[in-house]
């Protein structure tokens, strides 16, 4: 295109010199019927060095577009457009890719319990950073504003050392909970069921993972420095005796490149980890649990001193395994998960006072089915159409319902050896029922509106009287979740 557009300048410039050049020859011709030789030679002469410096002027115009087009060439690229800003070197061996995640909620709670304290709040405030660098090297970092301190939720680096094994090092989440590993802006409810109370999270240490048999089957696992029970590894990222936590995942999807198969969605699998975490001079401080409308519904004995004589802590072996499966098909999908957490626990660092193993188990179903259509996928919902009333489009909505379990062992409040001090605190739940219902809108691929509303039912440990009146256990749960989320 460029060299056309030189042919054409050239051409123009050069039937106007030969216009000007001939206009005296033109008018002797007009007043004569034949030229003198000398004057024929002339003119050949002066159209030839004309014709010359045509040539001259193409080439130079030629040599300037592919002075630019080869300038161009060494500059970085950049796309900015909805959902997407990112930065390529010109060779793309080297990106920046700008993503970001705000969450806005609104709480209601209609049990007598947990009336006042209906809220709003910053749920998630995320600029997360990812690219690549000397083509091989794949890099996230993701900070969280929300909250009253910035924390660093992810940081890792990865490569390819083949097709089908990438190595990952940095902190990342352990690859255990199905609904864990799922991104946060794709999930089905605006908060993750309370299975995921038993799911291990963010850790650090160093992940082997890939696929294999052409995408049917994925692999993870990991050595990380330990977290149980929903937990996040802190800054320190301690662990204790210099024992790691080991955690695998395969799951399988076997009909993932038949297009026309019903089951094409349909992927199944086992995860799970096992960890040391006694300490002689430290150990680990044990999580809550949480309902699915953040309110505390148990906690073991707890100070902020591990080796306080008042304080459970982990004290042995922690072990959780996880049976996982999702399916979708066009717009219907279903995740269904279940959890088995068993860990040596007693009060106190370094002793042996009331140890036992308790055991507690989580299960959790969710199904979603796209009213308007759109396919249902694991990595969430992409509308056909954009909010725009005047031009008549709405975008997608989506109707999902859950239902999840939690059943702490009974080993947390009575010693089966006969001990009578309890590992858990006051005034918990030893088992929890929740169900869900809500509707997702999503406006477009960056914008999404969720409405959920939780019923959670209680039941309080043996011996356990109900609490007064604004204990969060008081009362069966019953809330209403909005948020208003932006993620691109």
């Amino acid at each position: 295109m460029n060299t056309s557009r030189s042919t054409a300048r050239a051409a123009t410039i050069a039937a106007a010199l030969t216009a000007i050049a001939l206009a005296p020859f033109t008018a002797r011709a007009q007043t004569a019927a034949t030229a003198a030789p000398d004057d024929i030679a002339a003119l050949r002469a002066q159209i030839a060095a004309l014709d010359q410096k045509l040539k001259v002027l193409e080439r130079n115009l030629e040599i300037k577009d592919e002075a630019a087009v080869a300038e161009a060439k060494k500059q970085p690229k950049i796309t900015a457009s909805d959902g997407r800003f990112e930065i390529v070197s010109a060779d793309g061996a080297n990106s920046l890719r700008l993503r970001g995640l705000v969450q806005g909620d609104a709480r209601f709670y209609f049990d007598d319990a947990n009336a006042a304290t209906d809220k709003f709040l910053l749920r998630r405030a995320r600029l997360i950073f990812e690219g690549k660098f000397a083509e091989r090297f794949n890099y996230v970092v993701q900070p969280e504003f929300a909250g009253s301190t910035v924390s660093i939720l992810d940081a890792f680096v990865n490569t390819a050392v083949t097709p089908s094994v990438n190595v990952q090092v940095g902190r990342f989440k352990t690859p255990v909970g199905l609904e864990q590993l799922q991104s946060d802006p794709v999930a089905f409810f605006n908060e993750r069921s309370i299975a995921t109370n038993l799911a291990p999270n963010r850790d650090v240490g160093v992940q082997v993972f890939g696929s294999v048999l052409e995408q049917r089957l994925s692999y993870q696992a990991s050595i990380t420095n330990g977290v149980i029970d929903g937990g996040n590894s802190t800054p320190a990222s301690d662990n204790n005796e210099g024992d790691f936590t080991y955690a695998g995942r395969l799951f399988a999807t076997p009909f993932v490149n038949d297009k026309d198969s019903a089951l094409k969605g349909l992927g199944f699998g086992v995860a799970g980890a096992t960890g040391n975490y006694r300490g002689s001079t430290s150990a680990t401080l044990l999580n809550a649990y949480r309902s699915d409308g953040q309110q505390n519904i148990f906690a073991y004995r707890t100070n902020t001193t591990p080796t306080a004589a008042n304080t459970t802590v982990a004290a042995g072996t922690a072990t959780v395994l996880s049976p996982q499966a999702h399916y979708y098909y066009g717009p219907f999908g279903v995740l269904a998960e279940y959890f088995r957490s068993s860990a040596d626990l007693s009060i106190g660092s370094g002793t042996t006072q009331n140890a036992r193993e308790v055991t507690n188990t989580a299960y959790n179903l969710s199904v979603g089915y796209v009213l308007t259509g759109e396919d249902s996928t694991f990595r969430g919902v992409t509308p056909k159409s954009v909010f725009n009333p005047s031009a008549g489009t709405w975008g997608a909505f989506e109707v999902v319902a859950r239902v999840a379990g939690l059943d702490i062992g009974d080993e947390a409040f009575i010693d089966p050896a006969g001990a009578a001090v309890s590992l858990a605190a006051a005034n918990n739940a030893t088992e929890v029922a929740s169900y869900g219902v809500g509707l997702n809108w999503y406006l477009s691929k960056t914008i999404r509106a969720g409405f959920d509303y939780f019923h959670n039912d209680f039941k309080l440990a043996k011996g356990n009287t109900v609490p007064a009146s604004g204990n969060a256990l008081s009362d069966d749960e019953q809330v209403v979740i909005t948020r208003v989320q932006v993620s691109f």
